[in-house]
């Protein structure tokens, strides 16, 4: 099993914390992992993404131009992204923000709220657990207690008292997930 994704949005929405935690998650279930962070000079505001390999093989090349997932926080992010989607791959995205809303017909189109559930559970920084629950509901290529342990090593120990309303978001996310296009 191999699984190929970009995780992209705005500097800020936590794209890259959710790829590193994604990849520590895959560590943990001693996978073959890399994380491979794009971001532009002004960060906070500024585009974001982040390639995030997880396999039971050894990885090549971390350079990628094709995912079997893109998960999309912006609309900058579905324009450049959308296309970059193997046939038969997932989208995911969070539809705050989003314009033009996906349109291809042979990939898999999961959207998620993540915004509005992350301000309902009272802390709108949690968005991109949200995301992340939505994925892993999907796609459940590492196992939930991973995903706890690979949070507890992401976060720094001052940020600790923060893991259970970031746990709490993952399950929301998995709770709220809508497939679009489902094949």
């Amino acid at each position: 099993m191999t699984e190929e994704i970009i995780i992209a949005g705005f500097g800020g929405q936590g794209v890259l914390s959710m790829g590193k935690i994604l990849a520590y998650s895959g560590i943990m279930q001693d996978q073959e992992v890399s994380w491979m962070p794009s971001y532009g000079p002004e960060m906070r505001g500024g585009t974001a993404n982040v390639t995030v390999i997880v396999s039971d093989q050894r990885i090549s090349s971390p350079i990628l131009t094709v995912f079997d997932t893109a998960i999309i926080l912006n609309q900058q992010s579905m324009d450049k992204f959308e296309k970059a989607v193997k046939p038969g791959g997932l989208l995911l995205y969070d539809d705050n923000g989003i314009i033009r809303h996906p349109e291809r017909k042979d990939i898999n189109i999961c959207m998620i709220s993540a915004a509005n559930v992350a301000a309902a559970l009272g802390n709108t920084k949690i968005a991109n657990m949200v995301v992340l629950g939505a994925f892993l509901k999907v796609k459940p290529i590492v196992k939930f207690e991973n995903v706890i342990k690979g949070l507890k090593k992401s976060l720094p120990e001052r940020h600790h008292h923060m893991i259970p309303i970031n746990e709490e978001a993952i399950s929301k996310g998995m709770e709220e997930v809508k497939y679009i296009n489902q094949l």
